[in-house]
């Protein structure tokens, strides 16, 4: 449904420090700029410096596999995210919806999620 989706930073470095850590195990990458996220030359998620009001938003990546939900959510610690909810099954949410959640740099709610029963 989604073409993109744009996030507020209040400093473009470190955020995208941050989402290169975190969408690294779920196979995406930076394109040349360093501010675009996504599959090889379709970057999807886009940050932008802003002065203003940042955070507050909740984005959701889709991971292939527990162990990269696992990945994101310790790479995200390492790369000055905050806990939001460690690794595990939501089981309010569905039987198999795995996920971990994190605070990036500017108060965003970031997830990565993986509904695969392995």
């Amino acid at each position: 449904m989604y073409d993109h989706i744009g996030l507020k930073t209040r400093n473009l470095a470190t955020s995208s420090r941050f989402y290169r850590a975190v969408l690294a195990p779920l196979g995406h990458q930076p394109d040349a700029s360093g501010s675009g996220f996504g599959p090889a030359d379709a970057p999807s998620l886009w940050l932008y410096e802003h002065a203003g009001v940042v955070g507050g938003t909740h984005v959701a990546f889709r991971a292939g596999n527990r162990a990269a939900v696992d990945r994101f959510h310790a790479e995200g610690l390492a790369n000055g995210g905050r806990d939001n909810g460690a690794p595990g099954l939501r089981l309010d949410y569905a039987p198999t919806y795995y996920a971990a959640f994190l605070i990036d740099p500017d108060g965003n709610n970031v997830e990565a999620v993986c509904m695969d029963a392995t």
